[in-house]
């Protein structure tokens, strides 16, 4: 081992070197991944996760889906890191893999292929809260296409050429989106 380097182990796989508390880039983690290396898919599941939850949970709206593209999404990664290029950012292609396992999932879900779990949870009345689900419905009464671009710019603070890349379409529809998207939510807000 090169000196000033430490090694992160987990159990049953190999170690993720990094240099003097630098942690290792996604790209060299997705390279370490296609080897087969656990440790670094583990870290870059916990660098990524809460992201791909959220951005899934923006599409499908219900946790539980959410939850399952989440996991989907991961185990494609550990089996399509050998095959990535490196033609976009790695969180691009991740969120890719998960904006297409999410509209398969709805797709099954409108078809009957699964059983749709009834949400039980009844919300706070506090000031935030009501606020909050103003927000969750004004967001309700956009189109998918709108909520999705809302997400990504805003929740997941992507530029308006990464978003491009995510959804495969021009950064021009990008801006028209966002455009119309704010301007319903300020109608629906008001």
């Amino acid at each position: 081992m090169a000196i000033g380097l430490r090694m992160e182990e987990s159990a049953n796989s190999e170690p993720v070197m990094q240099d003097h508390g630098t942690e290792k880039s996604d790209e060299e983690l997705l390279a370490l991944i296609g080897a087969g290396n656990q440790s670094a898919f583990h870290t870059l599941f916990r660098r990524h996760a809460d992201r791909v939850l959220r951005y899934a949970l923006s599409i499908v709206r219900r946790r539980h889906l959410a939850e399952d593209v989440l996991q989907e999404t991961m185990l494609a990664v550990w089996n399509g890191a050998k095959r990535f290029k490196g033609r976009s950012k790695p969180t691009t292609w991740i969120l890719g893999i998960a904006r297409n396992l999410s509209h398969n999932l709805l797709r099954k879900e409108r078809k009957g292929d699964r059983m749709p779990e009834v949400d039980t949870t009844l919300p706070d009345p506090s000031e935030q809260t009501l606020r909050a689900l103003q927000v969750e419905r004004a967001l309700a009464t956009l189109t998918e296409a709108h909520r999705e671009v809302l997400h990504l710019v805003y929740y997941e603070e992507m530029s308006i050429a990464e978003v491009a890349d995510v959804l495969a379409i021009p950064e021009g529809t990008v801006k028209s989106r966002m455009f119309h998207a704010r301007k319903a939510l300020a109608k629906e807000l008001l």
